[in-house]
């Protein structure tokens, strides 16, 4: 089982929804201006539609990578006014790192135009519906479910 870590970001009426995805491109690009960034804000419209829509407080948008998974959640309201419960700080690691992914959480009747419009932009940022998994089985990422068979040459290993 892969490492999680989790953020929860406070969003509406804190700051608005295009701030919000904003805020979590800061956390996930760790100051870094080219590649990942760039797609990152392509989408931002289109992701912060789905952050307005209140999708990401009931289902956390998701980071996969060659390295730890990332959940994000949104407070919206009252809870967004009260950051008790967020929890903003940087990560100790990088959420980008290798083959990374990130899955948004999307209201069913919002999913087929979300994924249209995400898919103009390539394949590494998707939608799925709140209660629908993140696929993991990838090529070349450690936390999914595809396992590796790791064979040992006894004689190889000692030299004979």
């Amino acid at each position: 089982m892969s490492t999680v870590a989790s953020r929860t970001f406070r969003s509406t009426p804190y700051r608005d929804a295009h701030q919000t995805w904003m805020a979590i491109v800061d956390l996930l690009v760790q100051g870094r201006t080219e590649g990942a960034r760039g797609e990152l804000l392509a989408v931002a419209g289109i992701a912060a539609s789905v952050i307005s829509d209140q999708a990401p407080a009931q289902a956390p948008i998701v980071v996969t990578c060659d390295g730890p998974r990332t959940r994000i959640h949104c407070l919206y309201d009252e809870d967004a006014l009260d950051d008790s419960d967020a929890n903003e700080t940087a990560l100790g690691f990088d959420p980008l790192k290798g083959d990374w992914r990130v899955s948004l959480p999307c209201p069913a009747e919002d999913l087929e135009w979300v994924r249209r419009a995400l898919a103009k932009h390539g394949t590494r940022i998707t939608a799925r519906t709140p209660g629908e998994e993140v696929e993991t089985s990838r090529s070349g990422n450690s936390g999914g479910s595809s396992a590796t068979v790791l064979e040992l040459d006894p004689k190889g290993f000692l030299g004979s």
